[in-house]
This record gives structure tokens, sequence and C-alpha cells, in this order.
């Protein structure tokens, strides 16, 4: 297990996500990616994503205007 960091900050949407969705296919089962955002869609989009999946939404807050977005790949 590891854990893989994807900056997505100034993107905007569907930047964010698509860049976990690439991310998300070449992890191993088990990996966390922390997503970083400035896009403040990402709050919403990302969560409905991970539980349309089936993987696991690990923590989400934000600093100084940026969302970090832990998520485990479950399968």
């Amino acid at each position: 297990m590891s854990e893989k960091l994807v900056d997505a900050r100034d993107t905007y949407c569907p930047g964010p996500l698509m860049e976990l969705i690439t991310h998300m296919k070449k992890a191993e089962v088990g990996d966390v990616l922390e997503l970083l955002s400035t896009d403040e869609g990402t709050v919403n989009d990302v969560p409905e994503w991970v539980d349309k999946i089936g993987h696991e939404m690990v923590s989400s807050e934000e600093a100084d205007g940026v969302w970090h977005l832990k998520i485990r790949k479950m399968k």
C-alpha cells in the first residue's frame, strides 16, 4: 500500500476529477491518493464519484483555499 499525491490545483471542473481517475487507474488496491484542488466543485464531485465507483473516502478538508481529499482504492 502506498500514498500518492495528485496535484490538481488551479485546474477547474472536471479537471481535478479527471486527474484523480487517471491516477486511480494506475494505483493498486489499497493505495491512498491525496487530491489537492482549488476548485470548490471538487468537494461534491469527488465523493459522488467515489460512492458510485465503490472506493473509500478517507478524509476531506480545506486549508488555505486548497481542498485535500484522500481516497482509498478499494477494487
